[in-house]
C-alpha cells in the first residue's frame, strides 16, 4: 500500500533518477497514519491547479490535488475509498485554460505476458505490433501506445514535443525481467515527434530514436513520428493471390535494380527526386515498356547518410522519409503490383551504422550489437555487427523480415553482405577474430538465423523470394533448411559477373587466351539457383560504366560489345538483374545524387543497346527454355566452347518437356567471319531470333538474313550443322523451326 511521498523520493522523480514511475503516479491505495484511502498524484506541465475528476459519480465533487513542487508535481489523498476507479484530470494552466484529460498512469500494460515470452525466446514474428509507437484504443480511450527494450536501462521515458522533451513527464513502465518498457499516453495522435531518453546504468542520459519506429524527420533530428498503419487500402489482392499459389524460382525473373533518389529527378523543382506516388506510374511504364518483370530498390529503409545508398540503417522498420511517407511507399508497391510487376527490396540484416541515436549502445549496454570489437564490429564499413546469437536480436531481425512482406505487400528480400555474416573472420587477419565453439571459422549462430528468416518467410508468404548477395564458395546457399542448406531461393552468381566482366573489359585482340573466364562459370553453375547480376556494385566510383568496361576505343565499338554482352546474358542460365542506366549504356558512373542521363537516348548507340535489352526480355519471357529451366542441367549444353583461337563459343537452351531448342553464337572477336560451320542438334530452318549486330540496335545489319539451315553434315559432336556468318564483337540467337507434319 502506498504512502504519501517522501522528500528523498520527490527529489529522485524530479531529477529523473526513479526507475518504477507507475508505482507512485496515478491513483493507489494508500494509509495516512490510521486513515485508508487513496493517493492521486501527477506531474504535469504549465499546471496552476489540478483536480480529479471521478467517472464513475458524476455528482462526487472535484477532488483538488496540491502542488508539492513548483516543476509540476501533484499529490493528494482521498481519504474513506480504498480500490482506484476511473479518473481524469482537470488542469487549469498558468495561461487560465482549462484542460481536462486521462491520467496514463491509470492504465495497465498494453503487453501482454505471453508477448514478452515469445520476444524473450526470440519467436515473436510479429514484434512490430508489440514494440513501437502503435495507434491504439485502451478501454475505448484513444491514444499511443510506446514499448521499447531497454534492459540495462535505470530509467526510460518517451518524449517529444507533447512534453517538452522532458524525460521526467513520462516515465515508463518496467515489465520485469524481459527488459521492456511502456507506456500509454491517452490523447496522442498520428503526427506527434517522439524519443525515447535513457538512463544508463553508469546514470549517462542517451537520446535514442525507436529502433520499431516506422516514420522518422529527416536528419539531422531524426526524430520518429507516430504513424497509423492501418489506413491504407490495398487494391493488389489478384497480384498477391496469384503470387501464393506460383513457385517464383520457375518463373520469368529478370530485374530491374534501381536507386529511386537517382533513377529520375524533377529538375524545374531544384533538382529533387521524385516521391514515391510521383515516380510508380513513371517507372512502371518504363518497366512494362523493358519487359522486366521486377523491379529491385536499394535500401529504402530509413539511413540518415545518403552517401551510405540506404545500407547503413537506423530505421529498419520505416521507409525512408526522402520520398514520402508510408501510406505513400504502400501506393508504390500496390501500383506496381496493379500494372504486374514484383518489388524486391535490398534487406541488410549484417550489420548497422554507429550513429550514437540509434541501435548503438543502444540503453547503455552493447544490446543490439556484441561487446567485443572482434565480433562486434565490422572493419571494412566502420559499422557494428548484430549479435545473432541473442534471441531479442534474432527476433527483432526475423520480426523485421516478416514486417516487410506484411505490412508493404513486398514480393522479396534481396540480402546484402551474407558473405560478411556466414565467416568469423570475413575481411579480418589472424588474431582479429574469435572462433567459435568448435574452434571454426563458420559464424553458426548468423547461418542458425539465416535458416531461420528463410524459413519463416516461406512459411508466412509462399511465393515470396530470398535471394543472398553472398560472394564466396560456400555451399548449399540455396538449397532447403532441411537438407542443412541456409534455405534461400536464389543466390547472386557473383563469381560469373567478375570472370565475364574481366573478359569483357580485354581488347577483343587478347580475348582468345582468356576464353575460360567464360566456360569456367559452367562448372558450378548448377550447385546453386542462380542470377546472374550486373548490379550498382559494378558501376559506381572507380568502377567505371557498363559501357566504359568494355575493352574497346571508341563509344560506337563499346555499344557493339556491351550489346554482345547483354545478348551472351540473356541466354546464359539462370535469372537476371541489371541496374538502372546499365540498360542504355549510360556513359558515366552512377552517382547516387544526380538523375541518370536520360539525354543520351537521342544518340543511337545508347537507344539500340535499350531496345536490346527490352527485345532480349520479351525473347526471355516469352520463351520457357529461357527461364523455366534454368536449374536443370538438361536444358543446357555447348556446342563448342572450345574454339578460343576465334573468340567464338556457342551453346544450346532447351526445354526438356519439349523440342523447343536455341542455339546461341557469342563472336567476340573485331573481324567479320563467313563460312563458320556450327554442328546443330536438328536439321531443317534456324530463323534467326536476336542479333545484337542488328540496324536496330545501332550495328551494321550484317547477320545471316534472318535464318540458317541445318544441313546433314555431322560437325561438333552433333548430326547436322549450318554455315553461318559471325557479325564482330555480337552474339546471336537462333531458333529450330519444327517442320511442318
Amino acid at each position: 500500500m502506498a504512502s504519501i511521498i517522501t522528500k528523498t523520493e520527490l527529489s529522485a522523480f524530479l531529477n529523473a533518477t526513479s526507475s518504477d514511475p507507475h508505482s507512485f503516479l496515478g491513483m493507489h491505495p494508500c494509509k495516512r497514519g490510521k486513515k485508508t484511502g487513496l493517493v492521486v498524484r501527477a506531474f504535469l506541465q504549465g499546471a496552476k491547479t489540478c483536480e480529479v475528476v471521478d467517472l464513475t459519480d458524476e455528482k462526487r465533487p472535484l477532488f483538488a490535488l496540491k502542488k508539492t513542487a513548483e516543476e509540476g508535481f501533484f499529490e493528494g489523498f482521498i481519504a474513506g475509498d480504498e480500490k482506484p476507479y476511473a479518473y481524469r484530470l482537470r488542469v487549469e494552466t498558468n495561461s487560465m485554460e482549462i484542460r481536462q484529460f486521462f491520467d496514463p498512469y491509470s492504465f495497465l500494460p498494453t503487453i501482454g505476458d505471453q508477448d514478452l515470452y515469445l520476444f524473450n525466446e526470440g519467436n515473436e514474428q510479429r514484434l512490430y505490433t508489440k514494440l513501437g509507437a502503435r495507434v491504439k484504443e485502451v478501454g475505448g480511450i484513444p491514444g499511443v501506445a510506446f514499448a521499447v527494450w531497454a534492459p540495462s536501462a535505470k530509467r526510460v521515458s518517451v518524449v517529444g514535443n507533447f512534453n517538452y522533451w522532458d524525460g521526467r513527464y513520462h516515465p515508463m513502465r518496467s515489465l520485469g525481467e524481459s527488459g521492456v518498457w511502456e507506456i500509454f499516453v491517452p490523447g496522442l495522435k498520428q503526427g506527434e515527434l517522439y524519443k525515447f531518453e535513457i538512463l544508463t546504468a553508469s546514470s549517462s542520459i542517451l537520446l535514442k530514436t525507436d529502433p520499431l519506429g516506422n516514420y522518422f524527420e529527416p536528419a539531422p533530428n531524426n526524430a520518429a513520428i507516430v504513424f497509423n498503419d492501418g489506413d491504407y487500402e490495398w487494391k493488389d489482392s489478384e497480384w498477391l493471390g496469384a503470387r501464393n499459389h506460383k513457385k517464383s524460382i520457375d518463373e520469368p525473373l529478370s530485374v530491374y535494380e534501381l536507386h529511386l533518389g537517382s533513377w529520375k529527378r524533377v529538375v524545374e523543382d531544384n533538382d529533387r527526386p521524385l516521391t514515391y506516388r510521383e515516380v510508380a506510374p513513371l517507372l512502371a511504364d518504363y518497366v512494362m515498356e523493358m519487359g522486366f518483370t521486377h523491379v529491385e530498390l536499394m535500401p529504402i529503409a530509413e539511413h540518415p547518410f545518403a552517401g551510405s545508398w540506404g545500407y547503413q540503417v537506423t530505421g529498419f522498420f520505416a521507409p525512408t522519409q526522402r520520398f514520402g511517407n508510408p501510406d505513400d511507399f504502400k501506393f508504390f508497391v500496390d501500383y506496381m503490383h496493379q500494372r504486374g510487376i514484383g518489388v524486391i527490396l535490398d534487406w541488410v540484416p549484417a550489420h548497422f551504422p554507429r550513429d550514437s541515436f540509434a541501435l548503438a549502445q543502444f540503453d547503455g549496454s552493447h544490446l543490439f550489437e556484441h561487446e567485443d570489437p572482434r565480433q562486434g564490429a565490422h572493419q571494412d564499413w566502420g559499422t557494428l555487427i548484430f549479435n545473432f546469437g541473442r534471441n531479442e536480436v534474432r527476433c527483432f531481425l526475423i520480426a523485421n523480415a516478416l514486417f516487410w512482406f506484411e505490412q508493404f505487400h513486398i514480393d522479396g528480400l534481396r540480402v546484402d553482405a551474407v558473405a560478411s555474416m556466414l565467416y568469423l573472420d570475413y575481411s579480418r587477419k589472424e588474431g582479429e577474430w574469435i572462433p567459435n565453439k568448435h574452434g571454426g571459422r563458420e559464424n553458426l549462430e548468423a547461418i542458425d538465423f539465416l535458416r531461420q528468416v528463410n524459413d519463416a518467410v516461406h512459411e508466412n508468404y509462399p511465393g515470396a523470394l530470398m535471394i543472398a548477395e553472398e560472394s564466396t564458395s560456400w555451399g548449399g546457399v540455396t538449397n532447403p533448411t532441411s537438407e542443412g542448406g541456409l534455405g534461400f531461393d536464389l543466390k547472386w552468381n557473383m563469381g560469373w559477373m567478375h570472370d565475364t566482366l574481366r573478359y569483357f573489359s580485354r581488347e577483343s585482340v587478347h580475348r582468345r587466351w582468356h576464353h575460360d573466364d567464360l566456360t569456367f562459370g559452367m562448372l558450378y553453375q548448377y550447385a546453386e539457383k542462380f542470377i546472374s547480376p550486373f548490379s550498382h556494385d559494378e558501376v559506381t566510383h572507380g568502377k567505371s560504366s557498363m559501357l566504359f568496361k568494355m575493352g574497346a576505343s571508341s563509344i560506337p565499338e563499346k555499344a557493339q560489345n556491351l550489346r554482345s554482352l547483354y545478348t551472351y546474358m540473356w541466354a546464359y542460365p539462370g535469372k537476371k538483374t541489371l541496374f538502372m542506366g546499365s540498360e542504355f549504356g549510360q556513359s558515366k558512373e552512377w552517382n547516387h545524387d544526380v538523375s541518370l542521363d536520360w539525354h543520351l537516348l537521342e544518340y543511337v548507340d545508347h537507344e539500340g543497346i535499350r531496345c536490346l535489352v527490352r527485345d532480349l526480355n520479351v525473347l526471355y519471357r516469352s520463351e520457357p527454355a529461357f527461364y523455366a529451366y534454368d536449374f536443370n542441367k538438361e536444358s543446357f549444353e555447348w556446342i563448342n566452347s572450345n574454339d578460343s583461337e576465334r573468340s567464338v563459343l556457342s551453346f544450346l537452351r532447351m526445354d526438356p518437356s519439349s523440342d523447343s531448342c536455341f542455339a546461341v553464337v557469342g563472336h567476340f572477336a573485331a573481324d567479320t567471319k563467313t563460312g563458320y560451320r556450327l554442328g546443330l542438334p536438328y536439321s531443317g530452318v534456324w530463323t534467326e531470333l536476336i542479333n545484337s549486330n542488328s540496324g536496330n540496335y545501332g550495328g551494321s545489319n550484317f547477320g545471316n538474313k534472318g535464318k540458317i539451315e541445318a544441313e546433314d553434315v555431322p560437325f561438333d559432336g552433333y548430326d547436322y550443322s549450318a554455315v553461318i556468318s559471325l557479325p564482330p564483337l555480337s552474339t546471336t540467337i537462333f531458333k529450330r523451326e519444327k517442320p511442318t507434319p
